[in-house]
């Protein structure tokens, strides 16, 4: 037999792929749209990606909620730039006396006459949104960082707010940088649109701006696969995997807390922001039908978080307000501990146009918690895909109140067995992992470097 001895070669140390990552929201800005570069960031470094995050100052920022303790999360030898900013939000403040809007307007009610013009303002004289006033700082960050010779494999751009999506557009237009738009929401599609009460002008001005970015991105980053049928729809000349489909996701040492489901109650929790446009009417009537047939198991509802006058009155005509707690916004690790504290966890889609994209980053967390799901919303939406491959439940149509009162019923019936209602661990939930999203994200970065070198 004939051996050849190959020479013997000593593998060279790959220098660290390098990220520039552009996003409005970050610590100390709390709520879910920081959560997924934040988490990004965390895990890139041991995936031998070195992030670079320019984001806006924190004194000059207009987030709608603050949550100092994620600052704890941003790893030590990350470099963060923070930049000013020039944003009408202020004013918005003054004039209405109330606070900056959350998503979708979920903490507004009815709008006021002065809500409604100055939305109609925010739609037609700010677009894509208000906080493109931004733009120009962060743009002039990034061109002292490239002036002073530093190179990136890639840079990131994350929306909302889509005028972040600009800032990409430009650095490519100019430098050429290997871009990724990340989009985390539908852009014009999004459901809150027509409360922006935009002219025809405004409209197609900012499906310009979207169109130019999903055709000048080098690869679209979505977090469901309606989003990216969406895309598609209005595109289908896009080449074939430019969209990638990049999950939310939880973090797993967020959940190494114990489980402690009450013994003395069947307590139904909700997380986060939700308004009366969620429909959650139906489930409950069911949740005080259930209480009724079944007297010996104590239903009880929690809401954490944002929560619309809509639905705390709809929790008082469905005759619940002695059973249901009411707790304002708080750290996503106290957040965490009432998910693990709860026997199963409630989540809603908004009833609106093109629903069954919207995959809330919560059905991640609910799933890691490990307590069955109550979902309002269409079937065969994303998350009731993601809902029935984990066992962890399935999506309840809006006017599907005989299915919420027989679901509620079995998990009555299943408390007076055991008040344990954990789900098994699943593998399918390992799949939605922070750590391994930001392992595909570390993919797309080294084509990025394959791309500049080719």
């Amino acid at each position: 037999m004939l051996t050849i001895q190959l020479p013997h070669i000593v593998p060279q140390s790959a220098s660290p792929l390098r990220l520039l990552i552009i996003t409005y929201y970050w610590p100390p800005s709390g709520g879910p749209g920081v959560q997924r570069c934040l988490k990004w960031v965390k895990y890139l470094p041991s995936l031998g990606v070195e992030p670079t995050v320019i984001t806006v100052d924190a004194d000059q920022a207009t987030y709608p909620v603050r949550d100092e303790s994620l600052l704890r999360e941003v790893p030590p030898g990350v470099r963060v730039i923070r930049t000013a900013t020039l944003e009408p939000f202020g004013s918005y403040q003054k004039l209405t006396g109330r606070a900056v809007p959350h998503g979708g307007f979920a903490n507004e009610g009815t709008p006021s006459l002065t809500q409604k013009a100055m939305r109609f303002v925010r739609g037609n004289l700010f677009i894509p949104d208000p906080r493109r006033g931004w733009n120009a700082y962060a743009l002039a960050a990034v061109e002292k960082l490239l002036a002073q010779g530093e190179q990136f494999d890639a840079v990131l751009t994350s929306s909302p707010p889509h005028s972040t999506q600009l800032i990409g557009l430009a650095l490519q237009k100019k430098h050429g940088l290997h871009w990724l738009a990340d989009l985390r929401d539908p852009w014009t599609d999004i459901y809150y649109t027509k409360d922006l009460h935009r002219t025809a002008i405004a409209a197609l001005l900012d499906a310009h701006y979207e169109q130019q970015v999903l055709r000048r991105a080098d690869a679209v980053l979505v977090t469901s696969p309606e989003t990216e049928r969406l895309f598609r729809r209005k595109l289908p000349d896009l080449a074939k995997g430019k969209i990638v489909v990049l999950p939310n996701g939880y973090d797993e040492p967020d959940f190494l807390g114990e489980s402690m489901p009450p013994s003395d109650c069947l307590r139904i929790t909700h997380t986060g922001t939700i308004s009366a446009r969620y429909h959650i009417e139906n489930l409950l009537r069911a949740v005080a039908e259930c209480g009724r047939r079944y007297p010996a198991v104590p239903l009880r509802l929690r809401f954490v978080g944002q929560v619309d006058a809509g639905i705390r009155e709809q929790v008082a005509a469905a005759g619940l307000a002695e059973a249901t707690e009411f707790i304002a916004f708080v750290p996503h690790q106290e957040s965490v501990a009432y998910l693990l504290s709860s026997s199963a966890l409630l989540m809603a889609i908004p009833d609106v146009a093109l629903n069954k994209g919207i995959l809330p980053g919560k059905v991640f967390e609910y799933l890691a918690a490990r307590k069955p799901v109550l979902c309002v919303g269409p079937a065969g939406c994303d998350a009731d895909v993601v809902l029935r491959e984990t066992g962890a439940g399935l999506a309840l149509p809006y006017e599907g109140y005989d299915l919420m009162l027989s679901t509620l019923e079995d998990l009555a019936q299943r408390w007076q067995r055991s008040p344990n209602l954990d789900l098994p661990a699943s593998p399918v939930v390992a799949r939605y992992s922070r750590r391994g999203q930001a392992a595909r994200l570390a993919e797309l970065v080294r084509a990025g470097r394959a791309a500049k070198r080719g």
